[in-house]
């Protein structure tokens, strides 16, 4: 019965939670203060150096996965 409990409890405030987000997004009042001041900084932008990857395939040293009908008995 706990679990029932906490499981609706749960959703409930999820739900909640859920619109509140969703109204402060809409109406604005997440950070009405930091949005201007974000918009009107310049973006700092870096450029990395370029990356060459070089890789090459190694041949394994046991063989893996291999069913041979001799050997792997059928179960019926």
């Amino acid at each position: 019965m706990i679990d029932r409990l906490f499981t609706a409890t749960l959703t409930f405030c999820l739900l909640i939670g859920g619109t509140l987000a969703i109204g402060s997004a809409m109406l604005g009042t997440d950070q009405p203060v930091a949005a201007p001041r974000a918009a009107s900084a310049p973006a700092q932008v870096v450029q990395l150096e370029r990356v060459v990857i070089v890789g090459k395939r190694l041949s394994p040293t046991t063989e893996v996965a291999q069913s041979d009908s001799e050997t792997a008995p059928r179960v019926q």
